[in-house]
């Protein structure tokens, strides 16, 4: 029997994390990025290796996502939101963050929190993504009817349109009412 436990962050905390994530971005700055991702997939492979509670890793395995954002030769995440990612991944690649890693059973709560929060903060990239691995997808089902350039033309023209929809979506958000205030984690 499962037992559901929800409990809603106010401004304060909110602003305790971005407070957080800033130190992290200086942290970050002085990183590579291929330093960071790499930090983050061995900060995953570790978390998955553990007896971590089942609502912890279900937040954590996202961060998977986010890696293929960066790490996808395909999808080329422009300079910007690459950044913002990068920004994002580095705050789990920190064993000594808001709750250490090292305590059993909750060590890992605050990192599964700032996913939930990083999600929020990156709704369009990741949805302009998860758009752009479907339409791969199925070119590659249907890769019977066309050339290589024809593929990649495709691929690039989509790509081109999902990254230019995603900006606009971000830099309009909030003005219809529609959408819930950014977080403002990447300020």
């Amino acid at each position: 029997m499962g037992l559901r436990v929800s409990f809603e962050l106010d401004d304060d905390d909110l602003k305790h994390f971005r407070l957080i994530m800033r130190e992290t971005r200086k942290t970050a700055s002085r990183m590579a990025p291929e330093d960071i991702v790499a930090a983050a997939e061995q900060q995953l492979h570790v978390i998955l290796g553990t007896s971590t509670p089942g609502f912890i890793l279900e937040r954590i395995q996202k961060l998977r996502f986010l890696i293929g954002m960066l790490t996808d030769l395909e999808w080329r995440l422009p300079h910007q939101e690459a950044t913002r990612v990068l920004n994002a991944l580095a705050y789990f690649t920190e064993p000594e963050d808001l709750i250490p890693d090292h305590i059993p059973g909750v060590g890992f709560l605050d990192d599964a929190i700032m996913v939930e929060l990083v999600l929020r903060e990156l709704e369009f990239e990741i949805e302009a993504y998860s758009d752009f691995c479907s339409f791969r997808d199925q070119l590659r089902s249907d890769s019977g009817n066309g050339t290589k350039t024809g593929r990649d033309k495709a691929l690039q023209d989509r790509r081109d349109e999902l990254q230019s929809q995603m900006r606009r979506r971000r830099d309009t958000r909030n003005s219809d009412g529609s959408r819930q205030e950014p977080l403002k984690l990447f300020d």
